[in-house]
């Protein structure tokens, strides 16, 4: 367990990071991923910090290899939230994200009802219910254009 906080608390995820980064902008210029709002009923919102970038995101992640957008959604919930999700809806939408150089697209699922499960990711610092209404001052801008879209505060767009 020190290990795992020793690597959470140095340099070499950020570092991993970024040369995994410059490798898929030119190996693979086009990239699909999912996000997941989870849901908790009392008007709040699962959000994760990793250890190699900042900001708070909904959890998610790239989309494998003969894994179906939902499948990758389930997985990348478990992996980073500790969250198995019993029912999921969605896609609520397809979003391009033309950040970091890259053509990368990502689905977006809602998650009302799941059940807790053991989560020791080490690409996760943190994780956290927040109020709807009530994100973290460094929640990322597409979290909180999601979250406004969710609450009727603006018109989706099909930007990330």
């Amino acid at each position: 367990m020190a290990l795992i906080s020793l690597y959470k608390n140095s340099a070499v995820p950020r570092l991993l990071y970024r040369l995994h980064q410059g490798y898929m902008k030119v190996r693979v210029p086009v990239t699909l991923g999912v996000r997941t709002m989870i849901l908790d009923g009392q008007g709040q919102v699962l959000l994760v910090r990793h250890t190699y970038r900042p900001g708070w995101y909904f959890p998610g992640g790239g989309v494998k290899r003969w894994e179906t957008l939902e499948e990758a959604a389930r997985r990348e919930a478990r992996e980073e939230a500790g969250v198995d999700p019993a029912e999921m809806e969605g896609p609520i939408g397809l979003f391009a994200n033309f950040m970091e150089a890259q053509s990368d697209h990502v689905a977006l699922f809602v998650v009302r009802r799941w059940r807790t499960i053991p989560c020791n990711s080490t690409e996760i610092a943190e994780s956290r219910f927040f109020p709807l209404t009530d994100l973290p001052a460094d929640a990322t801008d597409a979290t909180r254009r999601r979250v406004e879209e969710h609450l009727g505060l603006r018109p989706r767009s099909e930007l990330w």
